[in-house]
């Protein structure tokens, strides 16, 4: 074989699973599309169950190095501070939610692969089915111009599908999905950060929708904004600034703007994830609403709880139950996230001024009573 395990799709999720099989002398080749990385700040936020999972491979440190530590969240209306979350509380060793752009943990996690096997990353490479004889998976890698890796069949022992929502292995592999779509989309950008929140998350909750805030590195605050329907495709820097502006009396500079980003918010949960000696994992497996931040984390805790069961299997142990049972718990583990996201959704709503002033006076109600805030920030943290 080429390698016991092939993984298709060389995104944070496939990169933590090799790093962490690596680590245990498994040999693995994957395959990313990407000639590069895309210097583009999509995810941001890393929750402490998932800090600890990357701490298992070497990189949590350089993390919370580099990213800032989110200790609290403030929800504040009408420009009075609601409530107060805090997270001193939700991990012993990571009380906070960090905040660092994907690509640079990417990049992290991809120096940790590479330093444990120089050669485990064929880039400009992608997987595009996959035959399974029974004891053993063939891979058809289709390579660009330029690829680390030539075209051609690539055997392992396990295939992981971790090529993202739009997964064609999935496809392949005939698994279906249910696929759900919400009527909330959003405008979000980074831009200097001129206001004095420092290192808290701070929701605005207005009568025209929600406005999130968070802090980054180097200074700069991402503002992600709830609109009615799509946002147009020339809106830009200057619109965002003036959303932004209108709902909670803060305009960022649109000259300092360094991301701009629009998306429509959808969920899709494959209805198996294991076929055969291929498994599903990631956004492959269950496309999450970006609010709340729990996709990443969420296939990182997979990949995680995966790991040793394929170490298991490729030794000769009889994993058939264990496999079934990651299965089980991975789907109620992303049902849990869907719903969390959908409660994020429904709180971040238009609603008349009457209501939302009932809204606001619950939430300030139950970020006063120590338990439910505790409890709040455990849910908010994934624990």
């Amino acid at each position: 074989m080429d390698a016991e395990v092939l993984i298709a799709g060389g995104g944070p999720v496939g990169l933590y699973l090799a790093a962490a099989l690596l680590q245990e002398g498994v040999t693995v080749k994957v395959f990313e599309q990407r000639q590069a990385p895309i210097l583009h700040t999509r995810a941001i936020g890393i929750h402490p169950p998932a800090l600890q999972a990357l701490a298992g491979v070497q990189v949590a440190s350089s993390m919370v190095h580099e990213g800032v530590r989110i200790r609290a969240g403030m929800a504040v209306s009408g420009g009075k501070t609601v409530g107060t979350m805090v997270f001193d509380r939700v991990s012993r060793d990571f009380p906070f939610v960090l905040a660092l752009p994907q690509f640079r943990t990417e990049q992290l996690l991809e120096e940790r692969v590479l330093a444990l096997d120089p050669g485990a990353i064929a880039r400009g490479a992608r997987v595009t089915g996959v035959a399974d004889d029974g004891g053993k998976v063939t891979a058809a890698v289709e390579a660009g111009p330029g690829a680390t890796s030539p075209s051609g069949g690539v055997t392992g022992a396990l295939l992981v599908a971790a090529d993202g929502a739009r997964s064609t292995l999935r496809e392949r592999l005939g698994i279906p999905v249910v696929r759900r779509t919400y009527p909330d989309h959003y405008l979000m950008g980074d831009f200097e950060d001129g206001t004095e929140y420092g290192d808290k998350a701070v929701l605005f909750l207005e009568p025209g929708g929600i406005v999130e805030s968070f802090p980054l590195p180097g200074g700069v605050r991402r503002w992600v904004v709830r609109l009615d329907s799509p946002a147009k495709a020339a809106a830009g820097p200057g619109d965002l600034a003036q959303l932004v502006h209108r709902r909670t009396g803060i305009r960022p500079d649109p000259a300092t703007n360094s991301m701009l980003s629009a998306f429509s918010v959808r969920s899709c949960t494959a209805q198996r994830t294991i076929a055969g000696r291929a498994v599903l994992l990631g956004d492959a497996a269950h496309e999450i609403s970006p609010i709340g931040g729990q996709g990443m984390n969420l296939g990182w805790l997979g990949a995680r709880d995966l790991a040793p069961l394929i170490c298991a299997a490729l030794a000769g142990k009889p994993m058939g139950p264990q496999f079934r049972e990651f299965e089980r718990n991975r789907r109620r583990a992303a049902n849990v996230a869907r719903r969390q996201a959908e409660i994020n959704m429904m709180l971040g709503r238009p609603l008349p001024q009457p209501l939302l002033r009932f809204r606001v006076a619950g939430i300030g109600l139950a970020a006063a009573i120590p338990p439910v805030n505790r409890w709040a920030a455990a849910r908010f943290t994934m624990q």
